[in-house]
């Protein structure tokens, strides 16, 4: 039982299966100790070395489900980001909405002047006298880093916005901050530079108390692809048509009716959602 297997990482990373780690990823997806338990023995006996993350999420996953739907859902929360899919295009809503539900005014893909060129802007934020130009990155595999190049990229286009939107009378006083958004992880020189640089840089665990998990999990802010009740085509009509997070689902729950559900699927649906918001 205390013998560390290896297990391997989406990335092909090996790493030795942490006990904390896992007990601690399903506290935040909801379970009470005597599941947490339960899970652990049964993901206990299945261990062995090269075991992959995915086959041990699977597995946890499954026993959750059948605990309670909302908590196999939180716990997927990282795979049901990868699932704002094929463009990405859903991802800078969902940043977006993660905003506005903290208070921003949002403005979603966005061209406008800058000194020496237009630009267009992912997201644009703004509460009160501050605004936040935001570059959203989308990676549908969590293998796949965010390089150095984007921040060096952004730095210099929110520059020249910042040098125009400084000449106008409207932006008097206002603060403007460049940020980069993705929902995978920064590489070493990426946040090095994005820092030195003046930039916020947000990735799915960095930083530690403002991270995109964090966020997500602090406001109960999910992705409708988390929702375990629902197919792959029906979340892929939702997003098309605007509802990407539980919270709009909850607001438009006649969405539903588009799918050949009973009543009782539906209701079941949106006890889901609900559960997820609370």
């Amino acid at each position: 039982m205390d013998k560390g297997f290896k297990i391997v990482k989406a990335s092909g990373e090996e790493e030795i299966f942490s006990h904390d780690k896992f007990e601690n990823s399903l506290r935040r997806a909801g379970a009470k100790d005597y599941i947490i338990d339960s899970i652990k023995d049964d993901i206990l006996e299945l261990l062995y070395d090269g075991i992959s993350t995915r086959k041990i999420y699977k597995k946890a996953f499954e026993l959750l489900r059948k605990e309670q739907h909302s908590m196999a859902a939180r716990y997927s929360l990282k795979k049901a980001i990868m699932q704002l899919e094929p463009t990405g295009y859903p991802f800078e809503h969902f940043v977006a909405q993660v905003l506005a539900c903290q208070g921003y005014n949002i403005k979603i893909g966005k061209t406008i002047q800058g000194h020496c060129i237009t630009h267009e802007v992912d997201v644009i934020a703004t509460n009160k006298d501050t605004q936040c130009l935001i570059e959203c990155k989308f990676y549908n595999s969590q293998g796949k880093y965010c390089s150095v190049q984007v921040p060096l990229y952004i730095h210099s286009r929110v520059n020249d916005i910042v040098k125009k939107r400084e000449q106008l009378s409207k932006f008097e006083n206002f603060e403007f901050q460049g940020w980069v958004v993705t929902n995978t992880r920064f590489t070493t020189d990426a946040i090095d530079y994005g820092i030195c640089a003046g930039l916020t840089m947000v990735s799915w665990d960095f930083p530690k108390k403002n991270s995109l998990k964090y966020l997500i999990e602090k406001h109960n802010i999910f992705p409708i692809t988390v929702l375990t009740q629902l197919t792959k085509k029906q979340k892929e009509y939702l997003l098309e048509n605007g509802v990407v997070i539980c919270r709009q689902l909850i607001q438009k729950p006649n969405m539903l009716d588009q799918f050949s559900m009973t009543d009782k699927k539906k209701d079941l649906i949106i006890k889901e959602a609900n559960d997820l918001c609370i």
